[in-house]
């Protein structure tokens, strides 16, 4: 197998929205190069792409794929995205090691939702896109109008550099600006002919050509005098101001193709080849902040994006090669966990396929199995070289759900397939609350959490059933209140007793001792769910002696995690113990425990108590035409506007919502809109519940209680 070295390879993404292409042009791009002799199709579920049941079955890309392929002695590593939004997490991970995308784009449909979600994620990592205007053969394509939508919404940065000459059924030629050359193909794709632009096109592609060499020109102040000078650029002037445009971000180029009927693959090949961003322009982030040259010279590091769980194969894992030669036998160490790991096999993959190779220089993607201890966005690195690299930042989920088990007993096999699938994608999250008594499963949207269900009743064998998950409501005061408790228990030998009077209070920051009471000690603690519990010993007289307090401290812990009001947790409140009584003989922990959690609870009903529920600040992005609709919606969930802004053709609507009325959101967005919106949530605070929904729960809760009983 040949060996590459960093000026030989390319790392490329395939992104855009569900359907545009991207894995037929992958397809398109492994045969017109060689790496495979018969072209699969999605319909006949043959592609090297798509090779995951689930995919087969669903007739969609729901996980990202890793390809290579060599075009005229450059390696083109390419990874194939998802383009549903419900699978974000997969482009994410690409973009993370690959310093190149191409945004496929569907001729019939334009600019359409999952490239406008993806746009900011490609601004946020700063990576050179392309655009590749996909199903040119198509009757409804319309090109032009495809460029001017991709100008109003990404700007005058995008820049054609080919466009169809006949687009639609008839579709086999292609005008190159750059090149200033026809490309005409034959019936059945493959490789063109080179011919002259015909007089008919002549205009257009000298004005095309214009735009694109002033658009190279402004990125270079050198170039721009020099073409001020001559009128023109030389073809390696245009070279090079083009590779350092592109890598930039200066221009977005514009290509024309049919990945179906293979027109295209290999211009497009070719601009990465000659222009494309080598991994040595692109120094790797660490942790800590700095940058590390990707250099082959040094010693061998590598930073995992995506691991795949092989049931007898054990887990595989899929890096980039950061710096150095990574080579089978190597001992390095996991920067996580600093456990040491031996690479008994490296692999380089196309789909399913793997290739065994003895190693990967720097720059490279690769493959490796049976890890001990190694995941997603962990390093791995030879001993002499500690680093870091920075980790991929997974989006927060969008949708939430309760899962149970259709044959109970199950629910263990239910978990171990879900932390599995998490291993796999980590914008799938499963927690056992024991807050809510529910099993918990985070999700990026209604798909996401259909293709969970198939593998677990397909691979796992088990029959879930997904449920309204319950909300993780606090519980608080509002005014201050005394309690008293005396518990006194004699059951033929040793007696139990203690008595407990206390004050509890809403804890605020910074607030006076209490009044009249004069404060011993103090114990503040940060509760796991938020909030705080100020514990003061104010006994004076040794009423109780001070080794009860934790008792004390113990009983209303418990009574705080299962709240008095509803049984959810209780949080910013200040607890004052000033008086009491023990019994020499009968006094002991267990008796303080009871009395302290009894006193509190007395006291909490008597302080005016309050519900909390969670808010959350959700965006939604949707157009214009939409809005109304959204709006209306978001009215009737309880939301609080927080104002709007504008992210070229979609508005963004910033509110507060309470999670009590966002369950299956995302479903309701999609139908309102369409599929064109989309939107993100982010946990924001607790707020009060309205006194009506308050009443509501306390009588649930009353009516749970009676039948647990």
């Amino acid at each position: 197998m040949k060996s590459y070295t960093i000026r030989d390879i390319r790392n490329i993404v395939l992104l855009g929205h569900a359907y545009s292409g991207k894995t037929t042009l992958a397809e398109s791009m492994l045969f017109e190069s060689g790496a495979i002799k018969r072209r699969g199709t999605v319909e006949d579920k043959n592609t090297v792409s798509d090779y995951h049941e689930i995919e087969h079955v669903r007739g969609y890309s729901v996980s990202m794929s890793i390809l290579h392929t060599d075009w005229r002695g450059t390696k083109l590593n390419i990874i194939d995205t998802p383009g549903s939004d419900d699978f974000t997490g997969e482009p994410t991970a690409a973009m993370r090691v690959c310093d190149q995308g191409i945004i496929v784009i569907n001729s019939q449909s334009g600019v359409e939702t999952g490239t406008e979600i993806i746009w900011p994620k490609t601004v946020k990592a700063g990576l050179p896109v392309a655009f590749a205007v996909n199903q040119c053969d198509h009757e409804k394509c319309n090109y032009d109008k495809n460029v001017e939508q991709l100008k109003n919404r990404f700007g005058n940065k995008v820049t054609v550099i080919q466009y169809p000459v006949n687009p639609g059924i008839g579709f086999n030629s292609i005008v190159d600006v750059l090149r200033m050359t026809m490309y005409k193909f034959p019936a059945d794709g493959g490789k063109p002919e080179k011919t002259a632009i015909p007089s008919s096109e002549k205009e257009k592609a000298e004005e095309l050509h214009r735009i694109l060499v002033e658009a190279v020109a402004e990125s270079d102040e050198k170039l721009m005098e020099l073409y001020f000078e001559k009128g023109e650029l030389s073809e390696d002037e245009m070279a090079n101001g083009l590779k350092k445009a592109f890598s930039s971000r200066n221009i977005f180029p514009v290509f024309s193709l049919s990945a179906k009927r293979n027109m295209g693959s290999g211009r497009l090949m070719g601009f990465f080849c000659n222009a494309g961003i080598i991994p040595s322009d692109v120094p790797q982030k660490t942790t800590g902040g700095d940058t590390i040259p990707c250099d082959q010279k040094k010693p061998g590091s590598f930073f995992v994006f995506k691991t795949l769980v092989e049931p007898h194969l054990g887990d595989m894992v899929f890096f980039r090669a950061c710096t150095g030669e990574i080579k089978v036998g190597m001992d390095l160490i996991n920067e996580k966990t600093y456990s040491s790991e031996h690479l008994n096999k490296i692999f380089i993959v196309n789909g399913k396929e793997r290739i065994e190779v003895p190693s990967l220089l720097a720059g490279d993607i690769g493959a490796t199995v049976k890890l001990k201890n190694t995941h997603t966005n962990q390093t791995l690195h030879e001993k002499p070289f500690p680093v870091e690299y920075e980790l991929i930042q997974f989006p927060l989920h969008k949708i939430q759900t309760a899962i149970i088990p259709v044959k109970q007993g199950d629910e263990e096999k239910i978990f171990a397939g879900l932390k599995q699938m998490g291993i796999e994608d980590p914008t799938l999250v499963v927690e056992q609350s024991r807050e809510l008594r529910q099993t918990i499963l985070n999700a990026q949207g209604e798909l996401h959490l259909a293709v969970a269900k198939w593998k677990l009743e397909n691979i796992n064998k088990v029959m879930p059933e997904y449920i309204k998950p319950r909300i993780p409501y606090r519980e608080t005061i509002q005014k201050q209140a005394q309690g008293h408790h005396r518990h006194k228990k004699q059951s033929g030998g040793a007696g139990q007793y203690g008595e407990v009077y206390l004050l509890v209070e809403p804890y605020k920051e910074n607030m006076p001792p209490p009044a009249g009471m004069s404060v011993r000690a103090t114990e503040i603690i940060d509760l796991q769910w938020g909030g705080k519990l100020v514990f003061n010993n104010c006994i004076v007289g040794g009423v109780i002696d001070a080794r009860f307090m934790p008792a004390i401290l113990k009983g209303i812990m418990e009574k705080m995690e299962v709240g008095p009001l509803t049984g959810s947790y209780v949080r910013d409140v200040r607890v004052s113990i000033h008086d009491g009584s023990m019994h020499d003989v009968d006094s002991n922990d267990i008796s303080f425990k009871i009395a302290g959690m009894k006193a509190f609870k007395g006291a909490f009903f008597e302080a005016n108590p309050k519900i909390l529920e969670p808010i959350y600040d959700v965006e939604v992005f949707a157009p214009e035409d939409v809005i109304g609709e959204v709006m209306r919606d978001l009215q009737t969930r309880r939301s609080i506007i927080q104002g709007m802004d504008t992210d070229g053709s979609y508005q963004i609507i910033k509110s507060r919502v309470p999670l009590a009325e966002l369950y299956k959101y995302s479903t309701t967005l999609r139908s309102l809109s369409k599929g064109r919106a989309y939107h993100t949530l982010k946990f924001s605070h607790y707020a009060a519940v309205p006194f009506e929904i308050q009443e509501k729960l306390l009588d649930e809760y009353k009516k749970q209680e009676k039948v647990e009983e």
